[in-house]
């Protein structure tokens, strides 16, 4: 079936109106590019959906500030301003982020509320909700990227195409894109609750012998509280999640004030291509990234704003094609890196007991000595991005 005819020539389509997406969006259109950002959701998700994503590290909020958006974020985010570790009660160590190192909190629909407000302002750049797309033709010069939406099939023409729809990717598919699996595979129980631990800027993470429990701050006065289980739960409600907490750590928690629980499985892989011709991956459907650790949004973030210079060096050069080799190359080694990192949270975080435990706890000690913790902060403030 043909598509309608929208004749305009975009310099990019961005495919998926997330948080990369979005921010792709923004960056594209400081630089007056045109370009769209279609996202096959009609709407954006309601206000009360959970969120999985609520860490800002360093490198994901000047990606923000870029985007114009940093400000606001700042605002209303939760700084997390030290963390501690903890097993049996007792302290194996701490750290205190230094003031350009620290961790924002603020759930990722609400950031991508604000870049989608600082978007519908732009001149250059459109947001197009209700189209999927499901095809795309390279016709030497530019390509054709087809959608379907809901007043039929659309055409649109542009010099490159962006694939940012997460880790169900229907671009990495079109691309013909191996998805390979690294190390690292876990399954987790997650709920925010009321904060009553009376640490409103503390990350808490509870190494215990039957699985980690980690629990960090959120505006509003909340807290999420994530666990690792050894399978997912059939039936889950929020009782289930206040006993594990409960018997791990000892912790209260308000099962009357929590959120909706949900259940995931942790797992990572990365896209053999990243890029090929005039088409790029950023984000979840680049790379997926365990969640411990706060990696997988950010890493995105960074990818945009790679992209962001790739394509304007590009475009600013009558729009070769061989645009993404630098990218592609980066943005795995990036990758590694993060599945590396999120590997050895989850490892950490693993059931141990008897001397893998004590093993694992004086390991903890001696990353929280003096000598050690910049090397800490640098690494879980994800500085190397």
């Amino acid at each position: 079936m043909t598509g309608s005819g929208d004749r305009t020539m975009h310099d990019v389509v961005v495919v998926g109106g997330g948080a990369v997406g979005l921010l792709l969006g923004c960056l594209l259109a400081r630089r007056g590019l045109r370009a769209v950002v279609v996202e096959r959701r009609s709407h954006a998700a309601p206000a009360g959906t959970s969120s999985r994503a609520i860490g800002i590290h360093p490198p994901g909020l000047r990606a923000l500030a870029a985007a114009g958006v940093g400000d606001e974020v700042r605002r209303r985010a939760v700084v997390i301003r030290d963390g501690r570790v903890t097993c049996d009660g007792r302290t194996l160590g701490s750290l205190r982020f230094p003031k350009s190192g620290r961790v924002h909190s603020l759930p990722q629909r609400e950031v991508e509320a604000l870049l989608e407000a600082r978007l519908a302002g732009a001149r250059t750049v459109d947001l197009r909700r209700g189209l999927e797309v499901h095809g795309i033709t390279d016709r030497g010069t530019h390509l054709i990227v087809h959608a379907d939406g809901n007043d039929g099939a659309v055409d649109l023409a542009a010099r490159y195409a962006v694939g940012a729809d997460g880790v169900r990717s229907g671009i990495r598919s079109l691309m013909g894109a191996e998805w390979r699996p690294h190390g690292g595979r876990a399954n987790y129980v997650m709920c925010d609750t009321r904060d009553d631990t009376g640490e409103p800027e503390t990350a808490l993470l509870h190494f215990e012998p039957s699985g980690v429990v980690e629990s960090f701050p959120m505006p509003g006065g909340r807290r999420r509280w994530v666990a690792r289980v050894r399978r997912e739960p059939v039936d889950l409600d929020v009782a289930a999640v206040a006993t594990v907490v409960a018997s791990r750590t000892g912790a209260a928690f308000d099962a009357d004030a929590a959120s909706e629980p949900t259940a995931f499985e942790a797992s990572q892989h990365v896209a053999y291509p990243i890029a090929a011709g005039r088409v790029a991956l950023a984000g979840d459907a680049a790379h997926e990234i365990s969640p411990i650790g706060g990696q997988g949004m950010n890493l995105g973030w960074s990818d945009a704003v790679h992209l962001d210079r790739e394509l304007a060096a590009a475009l600013a050069a009558s729009a070769p094609v061989d645009v993404f080799g630098a990218y592609d190359r980066a943005r795995r080694a990036a990758a590694s890196r993060a599945v590396r990192q999120a590997a050895f949270n989850m490892r950490m975080g693993a059931p141990a007991s008897g001397l893998p435990l004590r093993a694992r706890n004086a390991a903890v000690r001696v990353l929280g000595l003096p000598g050690m913790r910049g090397v800490l902060a640098r690494t879980f403030t994800m500085r190397w991005l």
